[in-house]
């Protein structure tokens, strides 16, 4: 689901008095109006965004903004059940962790609960050309060019895919459960997310508060993949600091971690060999044949590392059809993981200094990945002078 762009300033001065509570949802339904009034023109002239769908983007939010309660007064129904209980005070607990430990720009995200009342929250579509590993991209307002697009409709989301293939890409349809607005709204917690462990869960709320901290225009692959790390490493953090390093949630939380460092080089390496595949002057129907092998060498190699690692969360990897748009997916979370886990190694293992280094480097512009490997090549470097000085 794309973001909704903040509200003008309200200069209205007869609207009633309102309570805190009706007051701040008269300000979001008033947001909603605004959105649905300036998108609704824009999107009839743009690709990305369609009126029928801002209009349905916006009624969506509206109802996930219209049921909030907030997490402390929702926590007062006696009918919760213990592990729900828990895992609210657990989002309240990652929340202050998030804001006052690693300075994240919280906001009042994840303070309230909405209940969503389907099945899945969103269908994120991805696509990809058949014979290059590239991902097609739909431009949004505020956000730029993305390389996915979520639907509230199944059918809608098929109906999409469909057009796609026709064109030659290959697509992909993916669940949700979450989302960032960047801070236009305050997000809630959502009845889906409930489903989660307490460390996945904890995970996808760093996670998205780090996209209200930082979002580069444009760089959809970047900017998951950065958040999936401030989300891996965050859980390690707060888990050890909350139940202990010896707790059950702090090694789970580094087994989580480890999986997705594995998964990611895994996802690098089929990645590579694809690229290669794909450059090759051969017919196209020749790189089509080819690729199936190159799809079926990697399941077999995933399974091969499962039945040594059973409990694996991306276990399911070779049990799905696989195509370009597949792989892309997989690719725009766990690509360069390394990367920043290698800065935050050089940063003593400090993930506070990690993630101020890499808003130091992509403040300065250009591509992302490049800014951050940039940043870090000149500290090795300085790192080696140094040596050499002292030695």
């Amino acid at each position: 689901m794309m973001l909704r762009p903040r509200s003008m300033t309200d200069r209205s001065r007869n609207w009633p008095k309102l309570s805190p509570s009706c007051h701040r949802l008269e300000i979001n339904l008033r947001k909603i109006v605004w959105l649905v009034a300036m998108l609704g023109v824009l999107g009839s002239v743009t690709s990305g965004c369609s009126p029928f769908y801002v209009i349905r983007a916006a009624y969506e939010e509206g109802k996930i903004l219209w049921r909030r309660e907030p997490i402390p007064e929702y926590l007062e129904k006696p009918e919760l059940a213990a592990d729900t209980q828990d895992k609210l005070k657990l989002v309240l607990a990652v929340r202050e962790y998030a804001r006052d430990v690693l300075k994240l720009n919280v906001g009042g995200s994840y303070s309230s609960y909405s209940y969503v009342d389907r099945p899945d929250l969103t269908y994120i579509l991805t696509a990809a050309p058949r014979t290059e590993l590239r991902p097609y991209t739909w431009w949004f307002l505020i956000v730029g060019r993305v390389p996915y697009k979520g639907y509230f409709s199944k059918e809608d989301a098929a109906a999409a895919a469909k057009e796609l293939e026709s064109e030659g890409y290959d697509t992909n349809i993916r669940t949700s459960a979450a989302f960032s607005t960047l801070g236009w709204f305050d997000d809630p917690l959502l009845s889906h997310l409930l489903r989660y462990d307490k460390v996945t869960l904890a995970e996808v709320v760093f996670h998205e508060l780090f996209h209200n901290t930082l979002y580069v225009k444009g760089a959809g692959a970047f900017n998951e993949s950065v958040a999936n790390f401030v989300g891996g490493r965050s859980a390690i953090d707060f888990f050890r600091d909350r139940f202990g390093a010896e707790s059950a949630e702090h090694k789970r939380a580094i087994r989580a971690w480890e999986e997705e460092l594995e998964f990611s080089a895994f996802i690098e390496r089929l990645a590579a060999s694809l690229d290669e595949l794909y450059s090759k002057e051969i017919p196209e129907e020749d790189k089509l044949r080819l690729r199936q092998g190159v799809f079926a060498g990697a399941k077999e190699e995933w399974s091969e590392w499962i039945t040594r690692h059973p409990t694996n969360r991306f276990r399911n990897f070779a049990q799905q059809p696989l195509n370009n748009a597949v792989i892309i997916h997989y690719w725009l979370y766990l690509k360069n993981l390394k990367l920043f886990e290698t800065l935050y190694e050089a940063e003593g293992k400090n993930l506070v200094r990690a993630i101020d280094s890499i808003r130091e480097a992509v403040a300065k512009g250009g591509e992302p990945f490049e800014a951050v490997q940039s940043l870090l090549s000149s500290r090795n470097n300085r790192a080696v002078v140094k040596t050499g000085v002292l030695e």
